[in-house]
């Protein structure tokens, strides 16, 4: 049985630890972690996943970020154990993650990923969203968490500076 918690700063390291595992070394380096540097994450919808012995077996996090002008929350990284990956959990965090953006008043999910698996979950490809290079534009994806969300939202990806909505 895998039971769902709010991510709490003494899971952060088991959760590295996991992203570590799933990622290919130097994630770090990507653009959408420039826009996490100095900024905390949503911890309100930062999810750890453990099984029943209590081993993380997945996590997803979230970051405020401005699109031109409009906040947006940037899902990721999202991850799943190897021993737990074919089991659903993915989709789990990932829908519970979005509904917890809803509910505390996020308009907007912005993510850099693979089109084909994220268009389950009503993402696609945002033609005005441009993050930072070296970033490939047809993995920025998008989902409105309210209809008309990202209508007209253009402009840099940029780091969080307020807490304005």
């Amino acid at each position: 049985m895998i039971a769902l918690f709010p991510e709490n700063p003494q899971d952060w390291w088991e959760v590295e630890a996991l992203f570590d595992l799933c990622f290919a070394p130097g994630r770090e380096a990507l653009s959408s972690y420039r826009l996490r540097e100095g900024v905390p994450p949503e911890t309100a919808l930062c999810r750890v996943a453990r099984d029943e012995a209590g081993i993380v077996a997945g996590a997803i996090r979230f970051w405020p970020v401005r699109v031109g002008e409009a906040a947006a929350v940037l899902l990721g990284p999202v991850a799943v154990h190897p021993t737990h990956q074919g089991e659903g959990l993915g989709a789990v965090l990932i829908q519970g993650g979005m509904q917890a953006a809803r509910e505390a008043g996020w308009n907007r999910v912005l993510l850099v990923g693979d089109a084909p698996y994220y268009a389950r979950f009503g993402f696609e490809r945002l033609d005005g969203a441009e993050m930072p290079p070296p970033t490939n534009p047809d993995r920025v994806l998008g989902h409105a968490l309210r209809p008309g969300a990202w209508d007209g939202v253009r402009g840099a990806v940029t780091r969080w500076s307020d807490g304005a909505r």
